[in-house]
């Protein structure tokens, strides 16, 4: 097995061999190929993703991605590298799963995955100003709708989910909301055994912020799916604990949410298990090694359990690499 690990900017450098090390400990065999995009990549070499880094991660068809910074103003030549990296790869399902886990920052009953489009919708990046008027394009097409729509229903059989939320605004937007409503209703003909309902975004923000614990599984386009997953994440201890996956069917990408936190990079206190749960997602979904994905969870649930934590949720809390090493202590006496 291969995988392509990009840390990129910020506390990616920090999580990021976190997580690798935990996937050795699991996987002695696995390749690594090191590979540079992101904020910093582009102040060197004019590409936030190079050419070699995209060749890197087509080979191992496995990426690890760490987090980027991202200027809030308009550079000419900058592009998102994770989101050009999803497209390139063909990354077209963000899964985001979000678990209540035993901690006091954690609304208990939680248990839910967040499933979106991943390649279009407003994040085409077509956008058009002349200084007086700016046009963002929405694009919505009826083969990457009913793809994602597939692939969130397959997920749900084999996780044994009983009931999918299609997320829309078609009230507003028939045209492009309202094809990727139908083509989710058009796929779900073909599960008869999972319960499909539908709800407006705005309704499902609501929803989520009152009784998420009531959602089992969500399908939504790609920028209601990114806003809502992000909602949810509060709820079960924040960015730090929310990890994710971008599934294609030649290349998937773990990557855990929480961005590059430039706030407390080089601090040590970045909190690594976003990305180590990012990783047993890559081992759970993408290796179909599920055992080992477990092994991987019970060993950041003991972790918890024994009230290790950074402190974005325990008080004082830990250091990146404390944690790091009480998770791979735990890792090691479940295999004892």
């Amino acid at each position: 097995m291969k995988l392509c690990v990009i840390p990129g900017d910020g506390i990616g450098h920090e999580v990021v061999p976190v997580a690798v090390g935990v996937l050795q400990a699991v996987l002695p065999g696995l390749q690594l190929v090191f590979a540079d995009a992101g904020w910093e990549t582009f102040r060197r070499q004019g590409r936030a993703l190079p050419d070699k880094t995209l060749e890197a991660a087509r080979e191992c068809g496995a990426v690890f991605f760490g987090a980027v910074s991202s200027p809030m103003q308009l550079v000419e030549g900058y592009r998102s590298p994770i989101v050009q990296l999803r497209r390139e790869l063909g990354c077209h399902a963000n899964i985001r799963p979000t678990l209540s886990l035993p901690l006091t920052v954690c609304r208990q009953g939680i248990d839910l995955i967040i499933v979106r489009e991943n390649t279009e919708d407003l994040y085409v990046g077509d956008e058009q100003s002349d200084g007086e008027v700016a046009v963002a394009i929405k694009r919505i097409t009826r083969t990457a709708s009913l793809r994602v729509a597939r692939s969130a229903f397959e997920l749900a059989r084999h996780a044994g989910r009983q009931r999918i939320t299609i997320i829309h605004k078609a009230n507003i937007l028939p045209r492009t909301d309202g094809l990727f409503r139908d083509c989710a209703r058009e796929v779900a003909r073909e599960y008869p055994e999972i319960v499909v309902d539908e709800m407006l975004v705005d309704t499902a923000a609501m929803r989520l912020a009152q009784s998420p614990e009531s959602f089992d599984m969500l399908l939504a386009p790609n920028l209601y799916g990114d806003i809502l997953s992000d909602l949810v994440a509060a709820f079960a201890g924040g960015l730090g604990l929310a990890p994710s996956l971008n599934l294609g069917v030649t290349a998937a990408i773990a990557e855990p949410v929480h961005g590059s936190a430039p706030d407390i990079a080089g601090q040590g206190i970045a909190n690594p298990l976003a990305a180590i749960l990012s990783a047993a997602m890559l081992l759970r979904i993408w290796w179909q090694r599920a055992d080992l994905a477990m092994r991987v969870e019970q060993a950041v649930l003991a972790t918890l359990q024994d009230g290790i934590a950074t402190p974005d949720v325990i008080s004082p809390g830990v250091s990146t690499q404390h944690l790091a090493r009480a998770v791979i202590d735990r890792l090691k006496q479940a295999q004892g």
